[in-house]
């Protein structure tokens, strides 16, 4: 049956569900803060005249780029293939489940014929020897062999030779130290609660074990487990290593440095490691208010990172955090950092030729030559969409040559920035109606850095060098006019087609007084549910085709488009955040915020035949609750569950869920697994 869109969703009122608590810790109040991105930018007609001036718009619609065989870890495959071996079946096979209704419980909820269970949460052991949690007598060291908080990214590496034997590696964004510690003072946060903040963040590396007769997964203890934190030592490649910028009192080198922080989605690459971007960095810094050179302070406001203390009060206990001790070191973190899952005393790489932006994610596709293309948003309002065009070729293989050569593919090649046109621009007026044809355009990737064998790179970008592209890679993005867009987020790889998504969150100050109008790829005035976007991208060249294929919203309302698809038989989606494909090609969006006021979840949407853009809800995640890291495969659905109860009324005294633990237990951030019963495959 059909899900019908309930009464409650028919107006628009409010913003973005979170929290102001979540708000607060999750990225620094962001969308409370003035805009970073002042620059003058360009509207489409601007942006049509320049390009058909250039000759750089030759007419026509790119070519679709098929690919070759679909992986669980990256879209890869021959570009001139058009084919995939994914599972067979009709459009749509892989979605066959009972929608699940919009809800407020404090719970997972799952269609019938489904079961769950917990993997992992907060607090258990990662490493032997690490104690079971408690809550109350909480220690770094503890959390430092322990599961991080607030998970996101998950991913599922196959453990060669075993059945049903994994490696899962997730992501642990941020800390949010009032829902962890009893009686958290904010103004006077003690040396421990920072210790054990710190090492709350990173990721974790930890078989799993599949379950006989069912899908569940077990962690287990094992040679490859492993926890990184915000003190784990990395190593910076690219133009930007050894760099000025770069420098500290503590690494005069310039290319070593101490942890990771706000690690967001991320991506496995068919060599089998781990990317994580680096996202909401700017707000672990204080006293920015200090900085009285007005360059190096438009280029820190430009970033998000002004005022003084900063809300966490970091730099109280370590000079690092303090931008008035330590200028440079905030310039070493906003990357994409690069994890060997396979052996645990490797040291992780942040590769500053994808440049430094606030990385939702970066996810990887490979052409049939072995090329591979990184894309990544900029999860900011008004910032930009990037991809990385590597110039060596995937070397296949697993073993320890394979691994070292394909570990610095992401540090040679060119890095571009995006601008689109839309087809029907005169139609577009923010109420977001459909125009003629839909929502369709073009698009064009501008070189902004190019990096050579020797790790040195090559500015593309009048008035700025090499190090100061891959340092400070949003000013590049203003330089040449890239297109301001609703918060770029995940982008994934469709690997049956090799046509790219990419998730906007929303932008609740698209149109509003002195900022940036609509246009056809944000053509919502105070945008508050977000869209996808679909490119047809060549991929190693320059030029791209693109439509929308989801306005998101109340189906309800005028204002949301479903692809064409009845809006009457679909489910209300709002804020999609994080992208993922199942075997059969359809797309799985999970959504983060969810302005309808119902709990966030993860929904399929049908990209092919007659029931393109049929939209349908999976599951639901508790209360105060974001849906992240989706991982669907034939027999599991895997997500992250982050931030559970956090509400503006919660504490640890006074806790808004229990789950996943029930009863009067402390919420806990957790990964969780469904699976259809009887051992069936998903959707089908």
């Amino acid at each position: 049956m059909s899900p019908k869109p309930l009464a409650l969703f028919v107006k628009h009122d409010g913003q973005s569900a979170r929290a102001a608590l979540t708000c607060e810790y999750k990225c620094g109040n962001a969308c409370f803060h003035e805009v970073p991105n002042t620059s003058p930018g360009e509207y489409f007609g601007d942006i049509v005249a320049t390009l058909n001036r250039r000759g750089l718009i030759k007419g026509g619609a790119a070519v679709v780029l098929g690919v070759g065989a679909a992986s669980a870890l990256a879209a890869c495959g021959d570009d001139s293939s058009g084919t995939g071996s994914a599972p067979t079946g009709s459009p749509g096979s892989g979605t066959g489940f009972t929608a699940v209704a919009p809800n407020k419980d404090d719970a997972v909820v799952i269609p019938d014929g489904y079961e769950q269970s917990v993997v992992i949460r907060w607090g258990d052991p990662v490493l032997e020897g690490a104690p079971q949690f408690d809550f109350d007598k909480q220690t770094a060291a503890a959390a430092a062999a322990q599961f991080g908080y607030n998970c996101d990214f998950a991913g599922l590496l196959p453990i060669e030779g075993t059945a049903d034997k994994y490696l899962l590696v997730v992501s642990h964004e941020y800390s949010t130290e009032p829902m962890m510690f009893r009686g958290y003072n904010k103004d006077e946060p003690t040396r421990e609660q920072f210790d054990i903040a710190l090492a709350s963040h990173g990721l974790s590396v930890v078989e799993v074990h599949g379950e006989s007769g069912s899908g569940e997964l077990k962690p287990a203890f094992g040679k490859y487990n492993r926890r990184l934190t915000a003190t784990t030592e990395f190593v910076v490649t690219g133009p930007a290593a050894g760099s000025e910028l770069l420098k500290t009192k503590a690494d005069p080198t310039g290319t070593k440095v101490l942890g990771t922080l706000n690690n967001c989605s991320g991506g496995v690459t068919p060599w089998g490691t781990v990317l994580s971007g680096e996202e909401n960095f700017n707000q672990y810094f204080g006293n920015a208010a200090t900085v009285s050179d007005p360059a190096a302070a438009a280029r820190l406001k430009r970033y998000g990172i002004e005022g003084a203390a900063s809300e966490r009060k970091w730099e109280r206990f370590d000079p690092r955090f303090d931008v008035a001790q330590e200028p440079n070191e905030v310039n070493r973190f906003g990357y994409v950092v690069e994890v060997n899952p396979w052996d645990a005393t490797s040291v992780p790489v942040k590769h500053t030729s994808l440049g430094r932006f606030k990385h939702e994610a970066a996810t990887i596709h490979v052409t049939g030559d072995g090329s591979v293309v990184a894309y990544s948003g900029d999860d900011e309002r008004f910032d930009y969409m990037y991809k990385f065009v590597s110039a060596k070729k995937v070397q296949p293989g697993t073993g320890a040559s394979s691994m070292r050569h394909n570990m610095t593919i992401l540090d040679e090649g060119t890095l571009y920035v995006a601008k689109l046109t839309g087809d029907h621009a005169a139609e577009i007026d923010g109420s977001g109606k459909v125009p003629t044809g839909g929502f369709t355009g073009k698009g064009q990737w501008i070189p902004l850095l190019r990096t050579g064998a020797d790790g040195k790179g090559t500015s593309m970008v009048d008035g700025m060098s090499a190090e100061e592209v891959a340092v400070f890679t949003r000013l590049a993005g203003d330089k040449v006019g890239a297109t301001k867009m609703d918060r770029p987020e995940d982008f994934e790889t469709n690997p049956t087609t090799g046509k790219v998504y990419v998730a906007l969150t929303n932008n609740s100050n698209r149109g509003a007084d002195g900022k940036p109008g609509a246009d056809e790829a944000n053509p919502r005035k105070l945008n508050k549910n977000g869209q996808v976007l679909e490119l047809t991208d060549n991929h190693t060249g320059t030029d791209f085709t693109w439509s929308l294929l989801l306005v998101c919203g109340d189906p309800a309302a005028a204002d949301t488009y479903f692809a064409g698809f009845d809006k009457s038989k679909v489910s209300p989606i709002s804020c999609p955040d994080n992208l993922a494909f199942d075997p059969y090609g359809n797309l799985w969006i999970s959504t983060d915020g969810n302005a309808l006021k119902a709990n966030d979840g993860l929904f399929s949407v049908i990209l092919d035949g007659p029931n393109r853009g049929e939209t349908k809800q999976f599951l639901t995640v508790p209360r105060g609750a974001e849906t992240c890291g989706p991982i669907v495969t034939e027999q599991r659905v895997i997500v992250s569950v982050q931030h559970p109860g956090e509400s503006d009324d919660a504490t640890p005294d006074n806790p808004q869920s229990h789950w996943p633990d029930g009863g009067t237990a402390q919420p806990r951030p957790a990964v969780a697994v469904v699976w259809k019963k009887n051992s069936g495959r998903i959707g089908v």
